[in-house]
C-alpha cells in the first residue's frame, strides 16, 4: 500500500478506525497464513509427539496430510474422531458421550481420536492441564494445519469448520455430524448405519 494510499484511509477512518483497520488485516493474514510454507508447499507432513507430563499420553501434533490416512482407513476398525478443543464449551460438554462410547466399545476394533483444534502455543497452559484433569480414554491429536480452506472440505464437503464436529469411519465408509450431541444415543445412530 502507497503512502498516498494510508493517508488518504488515515483521512477517511480518522487514526482510531484506521488502525482498529489495520489490526483487522493483519488478524486475518496471521489467521490464514501462519509459517512461511505449508505442508502442501513443501510436500511434506508435520507430525510431532509432544510427551504429557505426568501422563502415560502423548499428544501427537499433525497437519491434514498426516491426519487423512487415518481419516481413509479401510478395515473393519470402526474410528470415532471428534474434532473439538478445550475453549468451545460445547465440545467439552459433548466429551463424557465418547467416553460412554469407549466404554461401550471396549474392543480392538474400536479407536477413539480426540483431534484438539486449540492453539498450539496453548498445549503447555491450556491443553495438558485439561487433559490430566480429565483423564480421556482416546488418543488425543493436535491438529496444527491453518490452511483451513483446503482440508475442511476433505474432511467433509458440508462442514462449515465449526466444532464440535465428528466424523466416524469403518470399512472406507464415513459419517459426518456437526455440532453437539446430547444424547449417546444420537452418536449411536450415527454409528448404526456404517457398523
Amino acid at each position: 500500500m502507497t503512502k498516498e494510499k494510508i493517508f488518504r484511509l488515515r483521512s477517511i477512518l480518522g487514526p482510531s478506525r484506521m488502525l482498529l483497520h489495520a489490526a483487522s488485516i493483519l488478524s486475518i493474514a496471521l489467521i490464514f497464513s501462519c509459517g512461511s510454507a505449508s505442508p502442501k508447499e513443501t510436500n511434506q507432513s508435520v507430525e510431532t509427539t509432544i510427551p504429557l507430563q505426568n501422563s502415560s499420553k502423548d499428544i501427537t501434533t499433525v497437519d491434514f496430510a498426516g491426519l487423512e490416512p487415518y481419516l481413509n482407513l479401510n478395515d473393519d476398525s470402526l474410528r470415532v474422531f471428534n474434532f473439538w478443543a478445550t475453549w468451545c464449551k460445547p465440545c467439552v460438554e459433548e466429551l463424557p458421550l465418547f467416553e460412554e462410547l469407549a466404554g461401550e466399545f471396549n474392543q480392538t476394533a474400536f479407536k477413539l481420536y480426540y483431534v484438539s483444534l486449540d492453539f498450539p502455543n496453548q498445549v503447555e497452559k491450556k491443553l495438558k492441564p485439561f487433559l490430566k484433569e480429565h483423564r480421556l480414554s482416546g488418543e488425543v491429536i493436535l491438529f496444527d494445519d491453518p490452511d483451513a480452506n483446503s482440508w475442511i472440505d476433505k474432511i467433509n464437503p458440508e462442514w462449515s469448520g465449526a466444532i464440535p464436529a465428528t466424523v466416524i469411519t469403518k470399512k472406507g465408509q464415513h459419517q459426518f455430524h456437526e455440532g453437539k450431541f446430547s444424547t449417546l444415543s444420537e452418536i449411536k445412530e450415527l454409528i448404526h448405519p456404517i457398523n
